[in-house]
């Protein structure tokens, strides 16, 4: 007799630190550990929690800062009540690329233009801020508007509608090989960056202990194969096969960045302390209500992890 799977509705944004879902998802991790994943992909970072926030969706794979935003009440979408979101895994360091239209040749280049963001109060948007800052460019000197997340992003900007961006793989290397430029990146600021992890509601997880545990053990076995070196070529295949907007001559560029150790997935979903310690000086510094934030253990949940390091 047939074993029912248990769903589970996983929402993510679009991008190539995917690769570990849909390698567990075509490995069949998930089936063996009993789940039926739901998985698709958030327009915004607005959208995504308004679902995270009722319950349309189980897990989120989502920017550390919005885990950060939600809780200290600076959060982008209005929730009527803010459930006790939590990060459970380390997903990726993730690189950030500040991408313009070709006719852009510097940062100067940029003052009057409007900018695409996803939301012009996330974590990602104050790296964009404070790498233009880098480039000598006060907030004052562009406009910052809501675009969506990267691949609205990047069309806006394809199609002229605004100056720049900031991107993720594969956008970054779509937009490089389309002629735009990439005016500097966060790798190239910043030490480190703890971008992408993995959350749930403390409730549901609490009441839902097994089926959290059994998606990790999932998602890390994926992980695990993804990082395998002589896994490289049926995983970049496997990449393409899942986002056909990458074309075959980017997406070397593509796994090479999202297996690097400075802009990629990390091993083992580990969380990078000096990572969150810059995710939480740029949201202390650019966050509205402004907030001193430094205890950065309020905003995790790692026993489930934890729990499966110890079975393992």
């Amino acid at each position: 007799m047939t074993t029912a799977l248990t769903p589970i509705n996983v929402l993510a944004f679009p991008g190539a630190p995917n690769l570990p879902i849909f390698a567990a998802r075509e490995k069949g991790y998930f089936q063996a550990s009993g789940l039926d994943l739901q998985f698709s992909t958030t327009p915004s970072s607005i959208y995504q929690f308004e679902q995270f926030a009722t319950g349309g969706c189980d897990i989120a794979f989502t920017a550390f800062d919005n885990i950060v935003a939600y809780r200290e009440g600076q959060g982008a979408a209005k929730l009527d009540t803010v459930p006790d979101f939590r990060a459970i895994l380390g997903a990726t360091q993730i690189e950030l690329s500040v991408i313009v239209a070709p006719d852009i040749k510097s940062a100067a280049d940029l003052k009057g233009k409007s900018l695409a963001l996803d939301a012009v109060s996330t974590g990602f948007a104050f790296v964009f801020y404070a790498l233009l800052e880098k480039l000598g460019l006060a907030q004052s000197d562009y406009q910052a508007v809501a675009v969506g997340s990267t691949p609205d992003r990047w069309q806006s900007v394809k199609a002229g509608t605004h100056a720049g961006t900031i991107t993720i793989e594969p956008f970054t290397s779509i937009a490089k090989a389309a002629g735009f430029h990439v005016l500097t990146t966060s790798s190239d600021v910043f030490p480190a960056y703890q971008g992408g992890i993995v959350a749930a509601r403390a409730d549901w997880a609490a009441a839902n202990t097994g089926l959290v545990q059994a998606f990790l053990g999932a998602y890390l076995q994926g992980l695990d194969w993804v990082l395998n070196s002589g896994n490289r070529q049926e995983a970049a295949e496997l990449l393409l096969a899942n986002m056909p907007d990458i074309k075959p001559g980017v997406v070397d560029a593509v796994m090479n960045s999202l297996l690097s150790p400075r802009s990629g997935l990390t091993p083992g979903g580990e969380i990078l302390p000096e990572g969150i310690a810059e995710v939480l000086k740029l949201r202390s510094r650019y966050g509205r209500p402004q907030k001193s934030l430094t205890d950065a253990a309020r905003y995790f949940d790692l026993s489930y992890k934890n729990a499966l390091t110890k079975a393992g």
